[in-house]
């Protein structure tokens, strides 16, 4: 029998923690304020993992689909963790509603900033513009401008740096492991934090996606264009995803570079170089993954060092 190709295993930061998606399972791992790593792992649900997640386009929107899910849900569980963590006597964390609403909200800003602001702006210009093309060229250079702002300022917050600095020890995690090396922190140390299939990468595929698929709507009214930028999204991510998916595996050709270099380019910004610490959360839940989807026994907790820890937070767990 043929050996199956390796899974393309990726990931995101989290607070304090990273998440790394595998075949069949997620693992996250989230340095707590004792200095000890939580460990957490759970199934993929098989929406993700049917027939569809192998057909073009399709592929695209649910990858998508679950990354949104998947982001919120591992975005609360270390949000949870750090709610206990600066309040013991806080037991249930963040309420999900309270997190759903924000994401929302934060979702709603987000088309509203990147998608409906530049149009309008473009817009206003039509009349000195006088082209359909231009102004769907203008409209997509201010909203790079817009995406590359929003990236900068947020960056220098201190809690983001913290969450770019994991963002950047999860891809050179992942560089690790496609490079066959065993991981350990010395060997992770070899690799830049850049990698091809970044979600930030995917983020400046969509902007430059964006401008095609809506020149091909030959200009039509304002009202039809905002509902073009809200509903044709989905499409637009569909493609974005082809690409990305496409130059991470030519890394190594001409081809693949030429499509990856702007994406790499701009994860200068959204990472960080990290520390030995937050490697090693990295690698934590790179193991946590495959070790599921290997079917082996996963601590739930792993002991700051120097520290003693019970067996209870040390046993196994068959469902986290």
């Amino acid at each position: 029998m043929a050996e199956k190709p390796m899974h393309m295993y990726g990931g995101q930061a989290v607070i304090e923690g990273v998440m790394i998606r595998g075949r069949d399972y997620f693992g996250l791992a989230v340095r707590r304020e004792d200095g000890s790593i939580e460990l957490h792992h759970e199934p993929l649900s098989s929406l993700y993992n049917g027939r569809a997640r192998r057909w073009p386009l399709v592929r695209g929107f649910l990858t998508l689909l679950e990354t949104m899910l998947l982001g919120i849900k591992t975005l609360q569980l270390s949000a949870n963790m750090a709610a206990i963590d600066r309040d013991p006597d806080e037991e249930k964390g963040i309420p999900a509603w309270v997190m759903a609403t924000t994401l929302s909200i934060s979702l709603a800003f987000g088309i509203g900033l990147f998608f409906i602001a530049p149009l309008l702006i473009a817009w206003s210009l039509h009349p000195w513009l006088n082209s359909d093309l231009l102004s769907e060229i203008v409209e997509g250079v201010i909203r790079m401008a817009f995406l590359l702002s929003y990236i900068v300022i947020i960056g220098r917050l201190n809690d983001v740096k913290r969450v770019f600095a994991y963002h950047g020890a999860e891809h050179m995690t992942v560089h690790a492991l496609e490079a066959n090396l065993s991981l350990t922190v010395e060997n992770v140390r070899k690799f830049g934090t850049p990698h091809a299939r970044c979600g930030t990468a995917f983020l400046l595929t969509v902007v430059v996606v964006s401008v095609v698929v809506f020149a091909l709507l030959m200009g039509p009214p304002l009202e039809w264009r905002i509902a073009s930028r809200i509903f044709l999204l989905p499409v637009i991510a569909a493609v974005s995803y082809e690409f990305l998916r496409f130059s991470g595996r030519h890394q190594d050709a001409w081809f693949g570079k030429m499509i990856a270099g702007p994406g790499l380019w701009l994860q200068k910004l959204t990472t960080r170089e990290p520390d030995d610490s937050q490697i090693e959360v990295a690698i934590k839940a790179m193991e946590t993954t495959i070790s599921a989807d290997r079917g082996e026994p996963i601590a739930k907790r792993l002991p700051a060092p120097n520290s003693q820890a019970s067996p209870h937070d040390l046993g196994t767990s068959s469902n986290c």
